[in-house]
């Protein structure tokens, strides 16, 4: 295989913004692995009584990451996410305002490989989101596990991440003051298995637990695209029914996390790597889906607002699709997974 070398004379603005990318791609798939690492090592030095001591407020601290979790502006304000955004570059996309009053859940689409522009526009001022929506605060919703991990959990709820669990999600859209917003990445893990260029597949259709969420504390339902997201990695081939998809379904029923073999570029050539390819995502915020508080709601009604929220996302994808790169006779498929869902 040829490999094509980046030129030597790249300027550094472009230099610092695949430095930040990389540090995101580390925190994303390796972060969490040496922090419990180091944890380890240091129960094991002279050291051991700083464990301790984390261990007596980790034991505190246990429930924080389902009951709205502790942001921090200083963090979500880096410069380093700034060279984030302009790498790919990204944009967040306001259709309509919303009323800082009311409680929201965002329902993101496509989950993508690794969910940049979630992590972009939601964990970070860097798309401007508390300008662009003033008066509300935004969580993105992560696996559990994760915030199981010493360290690593207490930098990841810096940008705004909580727990996906349902009390969680309860937590967040029940606040009588409102001004939430919990974001969720409604495919999961098992969408990022599809996640490839020119991929319109969303696993959605049995994907209503956060209905039912939003019906029990009359949350309005927003539907999100991200175009591009997809764009970012390839994957090697893996359809539905073939041994390495079976494979990945059974770690996934297991681990809980997707384990798609992705790759795109690297730091100093441009031919293999974990780096995703410079390709711009414009996540588009839709409008709001009025929901009636329905503190004992039944399956019609579950099943009601669930084909509202359906017919809501297609709208979106199709009025700004050829705005945003995309053709006339692209259209979403939108299918099922065996995975359960919030």
């Amino acid at each position: 295989m040829k490999i094509e070398f980046a030129p030597l004379n790249i300027p550094m603005c472009r230099r610092l913004q695949t430095a930040a990318v990389l540090q995101w791609v580390f925190s994303f798939l390796a972060l969490a692995q040496c922090c419990l690492a180091a944890f380890v090592l240091l129960a094991l030095s002279d050291w051991w009584m700083l464990t301790l001591l984390y261990a007596g407020w980790l034991w505190l601290d246990w429930d924080t990451p389902k009951c709205g979790g502790r942001r921090s502006q200083w963090v979500r304000n880096w410069r380093l996410w700034d060279y984030f955004r302009d790498y790919f570059p990204l944009m967040l996309v306001k259709t309509v305002d919303l009323d800082p009053k009311k409680n929201y859940i965002f329902g993101f689409h496509p989950h993508g490989v690794l969910a940049a522009g979630a992590f972009a526009n939601f964990c970070t001022e860097a798309t401007g989101f508390s300008d662009l929506f003033p008066g509300l605060t935004s969580h993105l919703l992560m696996l559990p596990f994760w915030f199981k991990v010493p360290l690593f959990r207490d930098y990841i709820m810096c940008g705004g991440l909580v727990s996906s669990c349902k009390s969680s999600l309860s937590y967040l859209v029940s606040r009588p003051e409102g001004g939430n917003v919990a974001v969720i990445a409604v495919g999961g893990a098992p969408e990022a298995l599809d996640a490839r260029p020119g991929a319109l597949t969303l696993q959605v259709r049995n994907r209503k637990g956060f209905i039912k969420l939003a019906l029990k504390h009359g949350a309005q339902l927003v539907p999100v695209f991200s175009f591009g997201e997809n764009e970012l990695f390839d994957q090697m081939e893996n359809p539905t029914g073939s041994t390495l998809r079976r494979l990945q379904n059974r770690l996934q029923g297991i681990m809980g996390v997707a384990m798609p073999l992705f790759h795109a570029r690297g730091v100093f050539q441009y031919s293999f790597g974990l780096i995703p390819y410079r390709k711009p995502i414009f996540t588009v915020v839709g409008k709001p889906i009025p929901v009636t508080q329905t503190p004992s709601p039944n399956s019609e009604d579950i099943e009601s607002l669930h084909q509202t929220y359906l017919h809501n996302l297609i709208d979106l994808f199709e009025q700004h699709k050829q705005t945003y790169g995309l053709t006339e006779n692209q259209h979403l498929n939108l299918t099922s997974s065996t995975a359960s869902c919030l």
